[in-house]
């Protein structure tokens, strides 16, 4: 008699709390200290928004709520159980990891952006992922050299 009155899980549902892991980076997972402390908030972030999740009374609803900070979780632990710290860049002779660079391109702009692992990279924020192409070629780079970037040139002017 109980039995009748549960809801049962319909696929829409069943779909909608089996969300696939988010893809992670073939790359190794080279990180600054600031990129390390961000993936740490992140998890945090993660694991309240499940914590919350977990106090919805309707189980389909529950599930649902969870889903994303789940596969978030997931992510994040992942990330940070790969995160190879990197120090600073000790020296501005050539660019490395964690360094900024500004550079010219042949159309006259003048780019400024820091070198940092992919998860924190935000080219709107002035940060590239160290495996962008753009950060590739300017790797091992000095202030005057100039690499070429799919059809333009680029000379890098100051390196911090």
């Amino acid at each position: 008699m109980a039995v009748a009155f549960t809801k049962e899980e319909s696929a829409e549902t069943a779909a909608e709390t089996l969300l696939p892991d988010r893809a992670i980076s073939p790359h190794p997972n080279l990180v600054t200290e600031a990129g390390l402390k961000a993936l740490e908030l992140q998890m945090q972030e993660a694991r309240q928004a499940y914590e919350a999740a977990s106090t919805v009374e309707d189980v389909n609803e529950r599930r649902r709520q969870q889903a994303n900070p789940l596969r978030d979780l997931r992510y994040f632990v992942e990330r940070l159980r790969t995160a190879q710290p990197m120090p600073a860049p000790t020296s501005t002779e050539t660019v490395a990891f964690g360094s900024t660079v500004t550079f010219s391109r042949d159309d006259g702009r003048v780019q400024t952006y820091r070198i940092v692992g992919e998860d924190e990279a935000d080219p709107k924020a002035g940060s590239i992922s160290y495996v962008a192409p753009v950060a590739r070629v300017l790797t091992g780079k000095a202030v005057g050299d100039i690499v070429v970037v799919g059809d333009q040139e680029l000379e890098i002017i100051k390196i911090s």
